[in-house]
């Protein structure tokens, strides 16, 4: 067992005591909050799949805070929780760059939630945990990494707030990095300046050492003995031919702007190698692997030595934009946004407060007013695939949304609507989710929601080759795949309001992502100008199809009388009027009706119930 001080609290991690069947297990301990977490590699290395084949699970016990689960069955059943899901992509991503080349063994990281205080975070628990984890066990993890959640309360930045100083934090950012360079950023922002998020993640990077260190050291004295493994060997020979077989057409395949036909140009491109090379098809795969690695070099140098990007851009230029607003006639607002070969259909819907989603957590039951979904149907790349529920992918790329929307979001008291935020993505080349930011913003501006500031969001992309680095604005699929980093930002005018940021490489400087926020919000201003052609600013009234919501105040004794023996009489006057009709502990009746024309009648029959008698009436 080993303790650490990080930013003024003790971490402790133990191991071999718990789980030790496990390649590697340790428990992680901060305050009361406990996680265990295991890692498990199967034997035998599989280099034909061409992939590392990594899952990473993330689970809370309710047992951890004292509960029984809600549901029918009281355990824990079922797909993962958002939070649950949001959690396992924190971990696989920092992790994931980090495993030897030629690793392709089954690798399952496991987190489990033992005893949660209700201060301390557990995710960012599993996230070191996981790190230690693979550090001591054989699997060949190039590690380690350290990670925290970063606020900022009162003027200062605060490492690993509390729950309470969330609440009172003007951001709520969760970095990873090694020893070396920031590797992961994701979180939420409450509009603040470039300068004083980028403070927000070095600060975090400096406060973390000790993390790294203690890694290091544990694994010297507790580290099982690293699996040797080879990289992929490289046919030299055949690699060359094919480098000399494609040349003339891999120059035209990365010539070609149009996503499709540079699909087409590629396959008919891999045909004709495969066939010229291996007309039996036995080294098919390995050709074809060949084909991939020339086009991604062959991009990349594109990019770097020649300065022209695969659409013809310049390096800060954003696509062209399109936009559109009341689209769909019968929907509360509905936005078609289009940059590009990217575009989302994004609707928003109103409801009453019993629309707000419950959701049980390890803090308790939560009412959510402000729900944004992304889907990705299979035709919006060409594809004809099985119709599932939302992918990890999904759900990440909905809360990314929700985080940069929530920012500029009216007050309950102001507007005390529950929001749904759907986006559809009708095609994609990159920044799908960026396209969802922007469409959310002028849905909602469409359904009358009093936003505080329209919202944009691009995803920005890296390439470095040597001491050449390139920084590009609103990346297509191609250059994300190729490239070394996607760095999402989303914000207003004033400021940032949500980030997320993946590097494929050892991980990058200040100075490196200093240049990408400042190109990030060029491109962001950009942006918003040509949102306001679409719409400029949240319409004065809800849509004609939203209910209208009034209120009413009556004496709390009074209560009784709206609601009724178990509810009748609210039920019955919800029926007649067409209404959904609440009334809180304080006698504020709040009345959400589809039909203008009842509203009256509604309000009047409330005073009516409720009025006090007086002398002479």
């Amino acid at each position: 067992k080993v303790e650490v001080v990080v930013g003024g609290k003790t971490i402790s991690v133990e191991t071999g005591k718990v789980a030790k069947q496990a390649d590697g297990s340790v428990i992680m301990r901060y305050g009361d909050t406990v996680v265990l977490v295991t890692v498990v590699a199967g034997k035998e290395n599989k280099p034909e799949l061409g992939f590392l084949p990594l899952t990473i699970e993330y689970q809370e016990r309710m047992a951890a805070v004292g509960r029984i689960p809600g549901n029918y069955f009281r355990r824990e059943i079922g797909r993962p929780s958002d939070q649950e899901v949001l959690t396992c992509r924190i971990i696989d991503r920092p992790l994931r760059p980090l495993f030897a080349d030629g690793y392709y063994s089954e690798t399952q990281v496991i987190a489990t939630v033992l005893s949660a205080d209700q201060q301390n975070d557990p995710d960012i628990l599993a996230l070191n945990g996981a790190s230690c984890a693979l550090s001591l066990s054989d699997v060949p993890f190039e590690g380690p990494i350290a990670g925290a959640r970063v606020g900022y309360v009162d003027g200062d930045y605060v490492l690993n707030p509390t729950k309470d100083e969330l609440e009172t934090s003007r951001m709520d950012v969760i970095v990873a990095c090694t020893g070396k360079a920031v590797t992961m950023v994701e979180g939420k922002v409450d509009s603040m300046s470039e300068d004083e998020v980028l403070d927000a993640i070095f600060f975090v990077f400096e406060q973390v050492q000790p993390l790294i260190d203690m890694q290091i050291d544990l694994q010297g004295s507790n580290g099982k003995e690293k699996r040797v493994v080879e990289p992929v060997a490289v046919d030299e020979e055949l690699l060359a031919k094919v480098q000399e077989i494609s040349a003339e057409g891999m120059a035209k395949v990365v010539s070609t702007a149009d996503k499709m036909e540079r699909g087409r140009v590629y396959d008919e491109l891999k045909k004709t190698v495969i066939t010229d090379l291996d007309p039996e098809g036995e080294n098919a795969k390995e050709i074809s692997n060949l084909l991939s690695s020339c086009k991604k070099k062959t991009m990349r140098a594109k990019i770097v030595d020649e300065e022209v990007r695969l659409d013809g851009r310049a390096f800060d230029q954003v696509r062209p934009i399109s936009s559109e607003v009341s689209y769909l006639p019968q929907t509360h607002g509905s936005a078609l946004f289009t940059r590009g070969e990217t575009q989302a259909m994004v609707t928003a819907t109103l409801g009453s407060q019993r629309d707000a989603q419950r959701v049980e957590t390890l803090q308790g039951e939560d009412n959510r007013r402000f729900m944004v979904h992304y889907n990705f149907p299979p035709y919006c790349v060409g594809e004809a695939r099985f119709l599932r529920g939302p992918s990890r992918r999904d759900v990440g790329h909905g809360t990314l949304a929700l985080r940069g929307l929530s920012a500029v979001l009216p007050s309950e008291e102001e507007f005390p609507y529950t929001i749904r935020v759907v986006s559809e993505i009708m095609e994609s080349n990159g920044s799908s989710s960026m396209a969802t930011v922007c469409g959310g913003s002028m849905a909602m501006m469409d359904a009358g929601v009093p936003l505080k500031a329209p919202v944009s969001g691009i995803a920005m992309g890296l390439i470095k080759e040597g001491d050449k680095v390139v920084i590009l604005s609103d990346i297509l699929g191609d250059e994300d795949h190729l490239g070394d980093m996607d760095f999402k930002v989303v914000g207003t005018e004033d400021g940032i309001t949500s980030l997320q940021m993946d590097i494929k490489i050892d991980g990058v400087d200040r100075d490196i992502m200093g240049r990408a926020l400042a190109q990030a919000k060029e491109g962001r201003m950009h942006i918003l100008g040509e949102m306001a052609k679409g719409i400029e600013s949240s319409r004065t009234e809800v849509a004609e199809h939203a209910p209208k919501y009034f209120s009413y105040k009556i004496n709390t004794d009074k209560i009784r009388d709206i609601i009724g023996p178990g509810g009748k009489i609210i039920k019955e006057m919800s029926a007649y009027y067409d209404a959904t009709i609440e009334v809180d502990d304080s006698g504020l009746v709040k009345m959400f009706t589809k039909d203008g024309s009842k509203a009256d009648a509604l309000l009047k029959k409330i005073k009516e119930m409720t009025a006090t008698a007086e002398v002479g009436k």
